[in-house]
């Protein structure tokens, strides 16, 4: 191992376990001292650190730790588990479940004819008991031959999915826009009409990279909000 592979391992070392966020690390010249190398080589070791998002400079004061990372891209989870950890209650209102043709739309999202079937799965989603989410996912009835026990579909549907037939969201792509609810939907979701709302729109794929899940969600734009912390 080099000099400089040792001083990169030794300056890992504090950030992960000795230094806190925002603590300094030690002046450049004490560290070529120390691991006997040039300032030049000590540089080099805190630039590619930099660059990685580890530590961050203050012109005059030095080196400092940087505050663990944060995903800039929204994590993928569902529902259920997005509003336990806003510490609420899900729930779902107005369940339905039925066999439809996928349609084009649908059929090309999850690259099926639009004449396959698709299991459509219609839910109000609540948060402790309030409506918060109108939902509706659609699902390529060859993957759940079977297809979905009512009981099945008040809770976590990505959870079922898993554990009772072996179908694990790995990926998504998803996009989100502003609109207004049509009256039906602000029925619904116990809103007014044409009130602000968001469409989350996600196509899901599990590891082989097969469509599972198709989903279209309008909520309510004075009850949900996303928040994301971006670094530059």
């Amino acid at each position: 191992m080099s000099k400089s592979d040792g001083l990169r391992r030794h300056l890992t070392g504090l950030l992960v376990s000795e230094l806190a966020p925002h603590e300094r690390l030690p002046p450049e010249r004490v560290l070529a001292e120390e691991f006997a190398v040039s300032r030049l080589t000590v540089r080099r070791v805190i630039d590619e650190l930099e660059r990685e998002g580890r530590v961050y400079r203050v012109q005059g004061s030095g080196t400092f730790v940087s505050e663990p990372r944060i995903r800039k891209s929204v994590e993928l989870t569902s529902f259920s588990e997005d509003m336990r950890s806003r510490g609420l209650r899900p729930g779902s209102l107005e369940v339905s479940c039925e066999r439809v043709p996928a349609g084009a739309g649908v059929g090309y999202a999850l690259g099926l004819s639009p004449s396959a079937e698709v299991l459509h799965i219609r839910r109000v989603r609540t948060a402790d008991d309030e409506p918060m989410c109108l939902e509706h996912s659609y699902l390529p009835a060859e993957l759940l031959p079977g297809g979905l026990e009512p009981e099945e579909l008040h809770g976590s549907l990505y959870e079922v999915l898993a554990a009772r037939h072996g179908l694990t969201l790995h990926r998504a792509e998803q996009t989100i826009k502003a609109t207004v609810l049509d009256p039906d939907d602000a029925r619904a979701l116990g809103a007014p009409p044409f009130s602000p709302a968001f469409l989350v729109q996600r196509t899901g794929y599990d590891v082989r990279g097969r469509a599972v899940e198709r989903a279209d969600s309008l909520y309510r734009g004075d009850r949900y909000s996303y928040r994301l912390t971006i670094y530059r």
